[in-house]
């Protein structure tokens, strides 16, 4: 089968440049049954995605395999083109489109193929949402007493195996801010409502922790045929961090997270553009009255000391001024998440049991073995 991935660059320009036959298929929006999947807290957008390409089965007209092939591939285009970040529903349209045509399917008739399709599409989705507890009592054999863990950001997964330890274990959590949406609050007031031990630190203090913990745990948007992990800005330079300092760094994966995509650098994340990391160009021309009293601002700087801090011209912020964040536009020129190397992970814990990098890497080749 051809594959569906494609590594066109999606801007915000021409993410919405999409034709009527590419959002729909007879009426049906495959883009709204994707969010309405979504807005369950339980599901995730591989989850998302093989639900809304199972409901595009049931309303398909297709006639062959051929034309329900070309309708799956155009329903997966089209949430690619209207996605953000589509590398998590790519896994799962890559898993769903794969069983349509790989699996041989016994059936009287065309219709009742489709049926059948639309049944296991769905006992699927029933199913997979119990993987995380699968996970969850694979990692709590890795777990001492008396852990200290360093997670990042928020993950179901993540989140539902340190709550099964709890109930098992005396554990405590440090948890990074992950800026700017600060989903690692989220973990923070999860983990605290039931009581676990957790801190908030920095994302900038991963470093300075890190002598703290045991070992690292986090979630992932997708794991990669080289045994790589794509996760949450941030978790590259942690796993970085957590080998410099030999403590294990686990990475937690449903097996439908599985990707075929091999990336070698970050640039080649799907979710990379030009616009990342580019420069903003000043909008206007400084004056020479302003490079003169910026000179002299920063010749006053050089020459503060700490000593200064209670005088008016100290360098050092004010406890009551206010704290300054980025802008919509600076974070626009952020990327959202980050690939780490397989030699910087130490085991992927997913429902299909306990996994080296390389062990990922032979799962996926015979996945989706003949594609």
């Amino acid at each position: 089968m051809t594959a569906i991935y494609s590594h066109s660059t999606i801007t915000p320009e021409n993410r919405n440049q999409i034709t009527d036959h590419d959002a729909s298929q007879n009426g049906f929006d495959v883009y709204e049954a994707y969010q309405s999947a979504l807005s369950d807290e339980e599901i995730s957008p591989p989850l998302a995605a093989i639900q809304a390409l199972t409901e595009l089965v049931t309303g398909s007209d297709a006639g062959t395999m051929f034309e329900l092939v070309r309708a799956l591939n155009d329903g997966a285009e089209s949430l690619k083109k209207r996605v953000p970040n589509p590398i998590g529903l790519t896994a799962g349209c890559e898993l769903f489109i794969g069983f349509v045509t790989l699996f041989p399917h016994e059936s009287a008739n065309f219709s009742q193929l489709k049926r059948e399709i639309v049944r296991q599409g769905k006992s699927y989705s029933s199913h997979a949402v119990n993987f995380r507890s699968k996970i969850a009592e694979l990692t709590l054999g890795f777990i001492k007493d008396d852990s200290v863990i360093l997670t990042h950001s928020y993950s179901r997964v993540v989140t539902q195996a340190l709550l099964h330890a709890h109930t098992r274990k005396r554990i405590s959590v440090y948890v990074t801010e992950a800026r700017p949406r600060g989903l690692g609050l989220k973990t923070y007031e999860i983990l605290t409502a039931v009581g676990i031990p957790c801190t908030v630190v920095l994302d900038s203090a991963v470093a300075y922790v890190m002598d703290k913990v045991d070992f690292v745990l986090v979630g992932s948007e997708a794991v990669v045929e080289s045994g790589g992990l794509i996760n949450a800005v941030g978790s590259n330079q942690m796993a970085i961090i957590a080998k410099a300092q030999n403590k294990p760094f686990y990475a937690l994966a449903e097996s439908y997270k599985f990707h075929r995509l091999f990336p070698l650098s970050q640039y080649d994340l799907p979710t990379h553009n030009s616009g990342i990391l580019s420069f903003a160009r000043p909008t206007t021309r400084p004056s020479t009255e302003q490079i003169q009293a910026s000179l002299q601002l920063k010749g006053s700087h050089d020459g503060a000391t700490v000593s200064d801090e209670h005088s008016s011209t100290s360098i050092l912020p004010s406890m009551t001024s206010p704290p300054r964040t980025m802008t919509e536009e600076q974070i626009s020129r952020n990327p959202d998440v980050d690939y780490t190397r397989p030699d910087l992970i130490s085991l992927v814990f997913s429902d299909v049991g306990v996994l080296t990098p390389e062990g990922v890497s032979q799962y996926l080749v015979g996945m989706f073995a003949g594609l």
